[in-house]
């Protein structure tokens, strides 16, 4: 399963997490299909704009922490807001479960950040 990790400034708009998530699946050869889920930090859940584009979507918003997650971004403004180098990569790994990877750093798009992760077998 892919799950696309969310980071995004306050009253960031719909579109722009589409297109960061679309970005995203681009830089990987992916479509809005791979799609499983859309995963959030706790400071993230309330977003309008995240639950807007999981129902356009089709798909759930997983709420998890970031605790003990290693992600590939080392932002200072991320690590001093969520406590993690990047919220949206944070996000990727811990909502898909163990055993998670990053397909590669967060893509950013405006207001809003989107990281890929997967459990599938690597190739």
């Amino acid at each position: 399963m892919i799950v696309a990790g969310i980071g995004c400034r306050k009253g960031t708009e719909e579109a722009e997490v589409l297109a960061a998530i679309d970005a995203a699946l681009a830089a990987h050869g992916l479509s809005r299909a791979a799609l499983g889920a859309l995963a959030v930090l706790p400071q993230k859940q309330n977003e309008p704009a995240i639950g807007a584009a999981a129902r356009t979507l089709g798909v759930d918003v997983i709420v998890s922490t970031a605790i003990g997650k290693e992600t590939l971004t080392k932002s200072p403004h991320s690590l001093a807001a969520t406590g993690t180098g990047s919220a949206s990569e944070a996000a990727a790994l811990a909502g898909a479960g163990e055993g998670a990877y990053l397909l590669g750093p967060r893509v950013i798009a405006n207001g809003a950040t989107c990281a890929l992760a997967s459990t599938e077998h690597r190739s």
